[in-house]
């Protein structure tokens, strides 16, 4: 008879987060995990099958989270250009200097494995459907000029906020990112 599980599950992956998140996936061993995550390697292994099957659980957990808590930062009432700068700042304003986990992924591991890949995809797709969504309600409600080019605007943003993701896990200036976001959602009102 198998012995009963001796620790959350839930916990584990979210805690599992927090390390790959902070270390990346190639950087975080076996050892490592065990050793943060206080599980023997055959708990690890039984439960997760392998430090790939942790990370997956990680990666899904964490899109759960934070890439639905940045969709909601999207949808909040509100001046649509106050909407986006917030929505940006508070990309970038983790004082860890961890950026995102899925940009770090994606940067990490590339296109090489169809699951992370469709993952960090999904998870794109909701921050550019969130995007498309602010930009039309800003034509719509005049805040934004009427013949704006949405879909370009979505990925001028999405491009930036990619770019400033990674400037964050490097350690740049939050002043400059500050000052670099200030700049990208003043171009949306130009003519």
């Amino acid at each position: 008879m198998a012995r009963p599980r001796e620790f959350d599950e839930h916990d584990v992956v979210a805690r599992a987060t927090e390390l790959f998140w902070r270390r990346g996936y190639t950087a975080t061993s076996v050892r490592d995990l065990g050793t943060e995550l206080r599980l023997t390697q055959s708990s690890l292994y039984r439960t997760f099958h392998d430090k790939r099957g942790l990370f997956l659980r990680a990666l899904d957990h964490y899109r759960a989270t934070e890439t639905s808590q940045a969709e909601e930062l999207l949808e909040r009432p509100g001046p649509v250009r106050e909407v986006l700068r917030e929505w940006l700042i508070c990309m970038v304003g983790d004082e860890a200097g961890r950026g995102c986990l899925v940009v770090n992924t994606a940067t990490e591991l590339g296109a090489d494995d169809p699951d992370i890949r469709r993952r960090t995809e999904a998870a794109f797709d909701v921050t550019r459907k969130a995007l498309e969504a602010v930009l039309r309600r800003g034509c719509r409600d005049g805040e934004l000029p009427a013949d704006l080019d949405v879909d370009a605007a979505v990925d001028l943003l999405f491009t930036t906020v990619l770019g400033l993701r990674v400037r964050e896990r490097a350690g740049h200036d939050p002043e400059r990112l500050a000052a670099t976001i200030d700049f990208a959602v003043r171009t949306l009102a130009a003519r």
